[in-house]
C-alpha cells in the first residue's frame, strides 16, 4: 500500500459565527482549515481537517511544499518510520509550524483502520467507549457571562467547566468566584489563562484557585517558563498544567516531566504531531504517573481524532470541547454524541462519521 495522491483544500468559513472574531490582542482572526485526502495506489482514501493557523493559503503552501513530498510513494502502515525520518527532514531547513505534520500522520493511521476495518481507537488499542466531556470557555466579556456558561455546561450533564479569562487578575478572580458561587462545591472547574500572569500574579491566583477548590491551573505562564513553572509547581497545591504549545513532543515534554515543570501535560492531534505525537506524549506521560489530558483541535472533524485518542488511553480524565459548541459543529455529516456528559464512540471504521464534502466543497477557495 503506497500512497500515490494528496489532495490538500485550502477552506473558509465566513459564516461562521467565529469569522472575524477578535483575540486577546485584538486582532481579528478568519475561522480557516485545510482539509487533505491521502489516496493509495490499492485504492483507499482517507480525509481529515487540518489546523491554519492565520490562514489556509499559508498552512497549505507548506503542507504542499515540504510535507506532501516527504509521503508521496511512502506506506502509510511505516508511520513511526516516517515520524524519526521527517524529524530529520525537518531539522535540515525546513522548520514547519507545529501543526503542519499532523494531518499528514492522522491520514496515515485512518487509512491503516480502514485497512483492518476498524474504528481507530480500536485500531490503536482501546481502553474505553465513552470518554467524559468538558467545556471550555472563549474569551467572555464580564464575570457574570462565565458564570451562566459554567452554570449551563454543568446543567447539560457534562463534567467541568474550563474558563479562558481575558489575563488581567482583577478581572479573572472575580470570574473564578463568580463561576463557583453558580456551580457550587462539588463540580469541576479549571483555570487557563493562557500564559497572561506573571509569576508573582501566578502565584496569587493560583493561592485563590486553591481556596475555591479549582481542578487544575493551565498554562499561567508561556509553556517555555521552565524555572517559574517548576516553581509554582513545587509552591501551589493545585496541579499546574501545560506543555500544549512546546514545540517537538514528545522529547521536549519528557524534560518537563521529569524535572516537575508541569503535573499535567498536554498533547492533541493538531499541535503534537498528528496521532503518533499524542500517543507517544501519552505513554511518556503514563510511564511517570502523570495525567496527559488532550487539548481541543477546535474544529469538529479533527475533535474527533482526539476523542479517539483519549479511548485508547488510561491516563486521560476528559474530552475537551470549545463552547458554544455549535460554532465549531461543522464538517461532519452527524454530529460528535454526547450521552449524559459521556462523549461515544463511533463504531465505524476509521473516523466512524463521514465528512461533510457538500460543506467542504461549499467553503474550499483553492484546492493544491
Amino acid at each position: 500500500m503506497l500512497i500515490n495522491d494528496i489532495e490538500i483544500r485550502l477552506c473558509r468559513l465566513p459564516d461562521s459565527p467565529m469569522a472575524d472574531s477578535e483575540m486577546r490582542n485584538g486582532i481579528k482572526s478568519n475561522l480557516e482549515f485545510l482539509v487533505l485526502t491521502m489516496k493509495t495506489d490499492d485504492g483507499l482514501s482517507a480525509s481529515t481537517f487540518g489546523f491554519a493557523g492565520r490562514g489556509a493559503r499559508m498552512a497549505g503552501e507548506i503542507a504542499a511544499t515540504a510535507l506532501k513530498p516527504f509521503f508521496m510513494g511512502r506506506d502509510p502502515m511505516y508511520r513511526e518510520q516516517h515520524w524519526h525520518d521527517y524529524r530529520m527532514e525537518d531539522r535540515w531547513w525546513n522548520h514547519v509550524p507545529m501543526y503542519s505534520y499532523g494531518p499528514f500522520d492522522i491520514a496515515c493511521w485512518l487509512l491503516c483502520a480502514h485497512a483492518a476495518n476498524q474504528p481507530l481507537y480500536k485500531y490503536l488499542g482501546a481502553y474505553r467507549d465513552r470518554v467524559p466531556v468538558y467545556g471550555s470557555s472563549l474569551l467572555l466579556a464580564t464575570a457574570d457571562e462565565y458564570a451562566e456558561q459554567a452554570r449551563e455546561t454543568m446543567e447539560r450533564g457534562w463534567n467541568a467547566y474550563k474558563l479562558h479569562p481575558p489575563g488581567d487578575p482583577a478581572f479573572d478572580l472575580k470570574a473564578y468566584h463568580a463561576c463557583r458561587e453558580a456551580v457550587g462545591a462539588d463540580f469541576k472547574l479549571m483555570s487557563d489563562p493562557v500564559a497572561a500572569y506573571s509569576f508573582e500574579q501566578a502565584l496569587k491566583v493560583g493561592r485563590k484557585l486553591e481556596e475555591l477548590d479549582y481542578h487544575w491551573f493551565e498554562e499561567p505562564l508561556y509553556d517555555e517558563s521552565h524555572h517559574n513553572l517548576r516553581e509554582l509547581a513545587r509552591t501551589l497545591d493545585i496541579p499546574i498544567c501545560g506543555a500544549e504549545v512546546i514545540n517537538k513532543h514528545p522529547y521536549s515534554v519528557a524534560e518537563c516531566i521529569s524535572t516537575r515543570v508541569f503535573d499535567i501535560v498536554r498533547a492533541d492531534v493538531s499541535w503534537s504531531g498528528g496521532i503518533t505525537g499524542v500517543m507517544k506524549t501519552a505513554h511518556l506521560a503514563e510511564a511517570f504517573g502523570v495525567q496527559c489530558e488532550i487539548h481541543t483541535a477546535i474544529y469538529h472533524p479533527l475533535e474527533l481524532v482526539n476523542l479517539h485518542c483519549c479511548a485508547a488511553i488510561k491516563n486521560n480524565d476528559f474530552f475537551e470541547l470549545l463552547v458554544p459548541d455549535s460554532h465549531y459543529d461543522f464538517g461532519l455529516k452527524e454530529p460528535l454524541k454526547i450521552d449524559n456528559g459521556l462523549a461515544v464512540l463511533p463504531e465505524g471504521p476509521g473516523l466512524g462519521i463521514e465528512l461533510d464534502w457538500d460543506q467542504i466543497e461549499n467553503h474550499t477557495f483553492e484546492v493544491l
